[in-house]
C-alpha cells in the first residue's frame, strides 16, 4: 500500500512538471474587406443555396419571422430592389398598409435580430467562410462581407482594473456594475458567515490550501499567463407580465428568455401578447453560487491578476475572447456557453437539465435534488468541465444540477487531494490534454446539504480551437 501510494504521488509530480509554464499558441485573427451588394459577389443560385444552408442549420431559430425575412431579402435582391421598411413590414412580417414605421419598431428589431442571427451562423458553422452573408447597419439589403483568414498574435484589449487594496473582493468587484455590487457582496458574506472556520485563513490571502490549489495543473492553464479572468455567475433572468391596469402581475422565469435582447425577441415572437411583458432588470442566482464563489475566489486571487464579475445575462461573446472564464451556477443557466461545453462532450443533456447521458454508454445520471421533503435524502450530480474557447483563453465551467452538485463541484476543484483523484482518473493520458477535460460527481445528501461524493465519469476532450464567436461589439 505504501508503495503504490509513493508510485501515485511520483507520477502526479511528473505530471505536474510536464505541464508547468505551458502556454497557449497564437490565435487566428481576421482581416476584413468593405461589404459588396450579394449579387456583385454571388451568382443568384449561389445566394440561394447558401440562404438554404442557413435555413437549414437551425441558426435562425424555430420562428418562422426570421426564415421570411432572410427569403423576403433574398427574394429583393434576386430583383435588383432595396426594400423600404414598410416593404419588409408587408411582405415579411404580415403587416397591411396601415403599418406605421415611425412608431412601431417592429421591422428594426427582426433586422436586427437576423443581422445578429446571420453572424452567428458564421461563428458556430461556418467560421473559416472566406464570403459572409450580411445585413449592414443601417440597410435593408443583403451584402456578403469577404475575409481573409491570417494567423497572428495580437495582444487583445482589455478594461484593466488596478488592483486596490483590501484582499480579492474588493478589487474583483470594481469592474461590476454598481447595480450587481450588493447582491454580490451580500452571497459572498452569507457563505463567509455559514463557513467562518473555514474560509477566515482565505480572507488574509495566505492560506497554503489555496496556494497547492493553484499551482495544480487544472487551474495553472487559466493563471500563469497575463490574460484577464471573468468570473461568470449563472442567474436566471427575470421579467414581468402586466394586467389590463398596467400593472405588474407577476414576475416570469422562461428557459428561452436570459437577457434583455431576448426579452425583445421573446415580445417580438409574440405580437398579440408584446406589450403584456416588461423588463424589470431583475435576475437571480441558486444559494450554493454563493458557496462556491467563496470557495473559488481565493484560489483566483493567487494570480495577482484582473479579475472581474459578470451575470451569465450580461456576457458577450467579446468577453469570452477577452478574458479566461470561471463560470459559477447550475448547468441550466449556461445559456451562452452550454452549445459550447457539450458540443465536443461525451455528455448530453437528457429530458431537462437535471438529467445528463453518458453517450457512449447511455448512462443516464438523473438528480432528485429538486424538491427534497425535510430529512429526505437525495442524489444530485455537480459538473466540470475545463476547454479552450479560443487559441489563448479558456473556459472552467464549476456547475452543478442542483446546489449540492455545483458545492461539490467547488469543493473538488479546490481541494487539492480530489484534484489529484481527478488527476490519476485520466490515466496516462493526463499529461496531454488536461486544459480539456469533463468530469461528473454523484453527489447524496439531506435537506439540501451535500454530504458524500464521488467520482462517476471523466472524459478526456480532445484539443484544439473547436467554436469560433461571433463578436457583439462588431455585430450590433
Amino acid at each position: 500500500m505504501h508503495s503504490t501510494k509513493n508510485n501515485e504521488k511520483s507520477r502526479i509530480n511528473s505530471i505536474r512538471e510536464n505541464l508547468r509554464g505551458a502556454k497557449f499558441g497564437v490565435r487566428k485573427v481576421e482581416s476584413q474587406g468593405h461589404p459588396r451588394p450579394a449579387l456583385e459577389v454571388l451568382k443568384g443560385r449561389e445566394l440561394e443555396t447558401l440562404v438554404e444552408r442557413i435555413i437549414k442549420s437551425g441558426a435562425l431559430g424555430r420562428s418562422q419571422t426570421y426564415r421570411k425575412l432572410l427569403s423576403f431579402l433574398v427574394d429583393a435582391a434576386l430583383a435588383g430592389r432595396v426594400p423600404r421598411e414598410l416593404d419588409i413590414a408587408i411582405g415579411a412580417l404580415g403587416r397591411d398598409e396601415s403599418f406605421d414605421v415611425s412608431s412601431d419598431s417592429a421591422v428594426r428589431v427582426a433586422v436586427h435580430q437576423l443581422r445578429k442571427k446571420l453572424a452567428s451562423y458564421y461563428a458556430e458553422f461556418e467560421p473559416d467562410a472566406a464570403l459572409r452573408l450580411i445585413l449592414p447597419k443601417g440597410k435593408h439589403s443583403l451584402s456578403v462581407l469577404v475575409v481573409e483568414n491570417n494567423l497572428a498574435t495580437v495582444p487583445t484589449e482589455s478594461t484593466v482594473v488596478v488592483p486596490q487594496a483590501g484582499g480579492f473582493i474588493k478589487s474583483a468587484f470594481s469592474a461590476v456594475p454598481a447595480s450587481y455590487v450588493p447582491v454580490l457582496l451580500l452571497l459572498v458574506f452569507i457563505a463567509l458567515a455559514a463557513n467562518l472556520a473555514l474560509f477566515s485563513r482565505f480572507i488574509n490571502g495566505g492560506d497554503t490550501l489555496a496556494t497547492a490549489a493553484a499551482n495544480h495543473p487544472l487551474w495553472a492553464g487559466v493563471l500563469v499567463d497575463d490574460k484577464p479572468l471573468l468570473i461568470v455567475m449563472g442567474d436566471y433572468y427575470i421579467f414581468g407580465e402586466l394586467n389590463s391596469n398596467g400593472n405588474v402581475a407577476r414576475m416570469v422565469r422562461e428557459f428561452n428568455v436570459n437577457s434583455r435582447s431576448d426579452l425583445e425577441e421573446f415580445r417580438f415572437g409574440d405580437i398579440e401578447h408584446s406589450e403584456k411583458f416588461v423588463d424589470l432588470d431583475l435576475s437571480y442566482m441558486p444559494e450554493g453560487s454563493a458557496f462556491a464563489l467563496a470557495r473559488v475566489a481565493p484560489i483566483l486571487a493567487q494570480s495577482g491578476k484582473t479579475v472581474n464579475v459578470t451575470m451569465m445575462s450580461d456576457l458577450s461573446s467579446a468577453d469570452i475572447r477577452a478574458n479566461h472564464i470561471i463560470y459559477i451556477g447550475y448547468i441550466s443557466a449556461l445559456d451562452r456557453l452550454a452549445s459550447m461545453a457539450f458540443a465536443g462532450s461525451g455528455l448530453a443533456v437528457g429530458r431537462s437539465f437535471d438529467e445528463l447521458i453518458d453517450l457512449d454508454n447511455l448512462t443516464y445520471f438523473t438528480s432528485d435534488a429538486g424538491l427534497p421533503e425535510e430529512g429526505q435524502q437525495f442524489r444530485d450530480y455537480g459538473f466540470l468541465s475545463s476547454f479552450t474557447a479560443s487559441r489563448d483563453t479558456q473556459v472552467i465551467l464549476i456547475a452543478g444540477m442542483r446546489d449540492a452538485g455545483l458545492m461539490h463541484t467547488a469543493q473538488a476543484l479546490t481541494d487539492i487531494d480530489s484534484l489529484d483523484e481527478l488527476l490519476l482518473a485520466f490515466g496516462k493520458q493526463a499529461d496531454e490534454a488536461l486544459g480539456n477535460v469533463e468530469a461528473l460527481y454523484e453527489v447524496y445528501g439531506i435537506d439540501r446539504m451535500n454530504f458524500e461524493a464521488k467520482l462517476v465519469y471523466s472524459k478526456l476532450l480532445e484539443s484544439g480551437n473547436f467554436w469560433g464567436f461571433v463578436d457583439e461589439v462588431t455585430s450590433n
